[in-house]
């Protein structure tokens, strides 16, 4: 008998954590919504989902944690038209059942339309650490045609409720949205840091073509693009003056090298009075500099 009540209340607390984490009841009367062990080859993956999922290290601790417990937490689905369910939330947590020896995943099935499903998943996913500029930018873009197409529902800016999940104004959102223009290979090199994200959002100004004269001047040269570079390439753009050309001398012009020099005051305080001032004290190292240069011929004209 203790059994029975200690099997009561397990599920007890157990529904209650479905309502907390989902909303409402765990098994609606009307159907709407329930939770089933759907079978893995019945769950497809949202369509264009713009997040990875990689059989890394993190994968490996998913799956041995759903070895020996099972999916703690049930993933999110919707019905699927021409049978099974698409997968809002639960991904990784699909892909770790697979490499578990898993035949089922516990998901909530409910009945959202595509934007509502649109705005689970990338709310769902946007907080993660890992995310690369390119997840981010695809994502962000989703969720704001998303919001778009629901019609504004209060007095603040989409964009900014777009960011608000991971805690990013609209300005910063906005450039994402940019990012996400460039092609597949130029996304690519700023996920790989070849491509600074600045740098980025400046190319994803580009046609098209150009981003192409732009990629292949990169992989041609290894040259690593600044940021008045692709200022420039981006203002050339919008004159529609940029040619293959123009691309490659912008991007191959040589480039000033930096050279900073730093004097720590215990190494000169000793050659100067207590109450010399800096502006004295560089006065007085410039004029030296000037007359050891002259002696030498080195000053530069």
């Amino acid at each position: 008998m203790g059994s029975n009540i200690k099997s009561r209340s397990a599920s007890k607390v157990a529904l209650e954590s479905f309502d907390d984490l989902f909303g409402g009841s765990a098994a609606q009367e009307n159907g709407v919504e329930q939770i089933i062990n759907a079978p893995l080859a019945e769950l497809y993956t949202f369509k264009d989902h713009p997040f990875r999922v990689e059989d890394d290290e993190k994968m490996e601790e998913t799956t041995e944690s759903i070895r020996q417990y099972g999916v703690l937490v049930p993933g999110i689905a919707r019905p699927r038209e021409g049978g099974g369910y698409e997968i809002i939330a639960g991904h990784r947590r699909k892909r770790g059942s697979e490499l578990a020896g898993k035949t089922e995943m516990p998901v909530v099935v409910r009945n959202y339309t595509d934007d509502e499903a649109t705005i689970i998943m990338v709310d769902s996913n946007i907080q993660r650490e890992d995310i690369l500029p390119s997840e981010k930018a695809r994502a962000y873009k989703m969720k704001y045609e998303a919001m778009k197409h629901q019609g504004k529902k209060s007095g603040r800016n989409t964009l900014d409720e777009v960011g608000e999940a991971a805690g990013e104004n609209a300005k910063k959102v906005q450039r994402y949205i940019w990012l996400s223009r460039l092609s597949d290979e130029l996304l690519a090199m700023v996920d790989g840091k070849k491509l600074g994200f600045s740098q980025g959002v400046d190319i994803s100004f580009l046609a098209e073509e150009a981003q192409g004269w732009v990629q292949a001047v990169i992989e041609e040269k290894g040259c690593n693009v600044s940021m008045v570079q692709s200022a420039k390439i981006k203002e050339y753009g919008k004159t529609r003056e940029l040619t293959l050309a123009m691309v490659r001398l912008i991007l191959t012009e040589e480039k000033p090298k930096e050279r900073k020099v730093t004097l720590k005051a215990d190494k000169i305080s000793e050659y100067f009075a207590e109450d010399c001032s800096s502006e004295e004290i560089e006065g007085i190292i410039i004029q030296l500099l000037d007359e050891w240069s002259a002696r030498n011929g080195t000053k530069r004209q």
